[in-house]
């Protein structure tokens, strides 16, 4: 009974931190997977790690669905709800757009990736990398500049894949003959090119909060 006791009164709002953790470390494991999946010659080893990009699509949905019941269930947040809500969709978005491009390279059977392909799931990746770098420092708050750091890094990549994706999208009507090749390739770098502009949003969600609780 006094562990139920001291379990009750425990903090409820710092499950919210453990949950953007796992969901950053998640987005991690995944942009890791599309970056090898888009680079190895192995056409097993793409379908394992397109496998893998699904499964981890899934535990994304998991620890989104959970932070809402979290959500739902705690009269206690460490910050408003609405940013709460706004970032760990976000999260869970970049998540959803690795998983549609990775499954438009499966579905429309691309074999050899453009380097413009391979570059923005590098930029995934390293957006990620900040996203995770910035997640951890909510905890304590004691290094905002870190977070501001992280979130600037984000845009700045962002706006580097925009400009990948505008050049690649301009060669592929100057050079491609096969409409029905420029549909595909179209579509697979705009999911890529997606995912950058939703962990552009989780930075932007991450600046509100600093302005927040400044």
């Amino acid at each position: 009974m006094a562990f139920n006791i001291f379990h009750f009164f425990q903090p409820k709002d710092k499950v919210f931190f453990s949950l953007f953790e796992k969901a950053t470390a998640n987005l991690i494991d995944i942009s890791k997977a599309l970056v090898e999946m888009v680079t190895t010659s192995s056409p097993a080893r793409k379908k394992e790690l397109i496998r893998e990009i699904e499964r981890l699509e899934h535990v994304g949905d998991s620890i989104t669905h959970e932070t809402f019941h979290e959500l739902s269930a705690n009269f206690i947040t460490p910050f408003d709800r609405e940013d709460i809500h706004a970032l760990i969709s976000a999260i869970d978005d970049v998540a959803d757009y690795v998983h549609g491009s990775s499954k438009r390279i499966e579905i429309y059977k691309i074999g050899t990736m453009s380097p413009s392909i391979i570059k923005l799931a590098e930029l995934i990746q390293k957006c990620s990398d900040e996203l995770h770098t910035a997640v951890c420092e909510l905890r304590n708050m004691r290094n905002i500049n870190k977070i501001k750091e992280a979130c600037v890094r984000i845009n700045s990549i962002e706006n580097h894949a925009d400009d990948i994706y505008d050049m690649e999208i301009a060669k592929l009507f100057e050079e491609e003959k096969n409409a029905v090749e420029i549909i595909k390739m179209k579509e697979v770098l705009y999911a890529l090119e997606t995912a950058t502009d939703k962990c552009e949003d989780a930075a932007n969600v991450l600046e509100s909060i600093l302005v927040k609780n400044a």
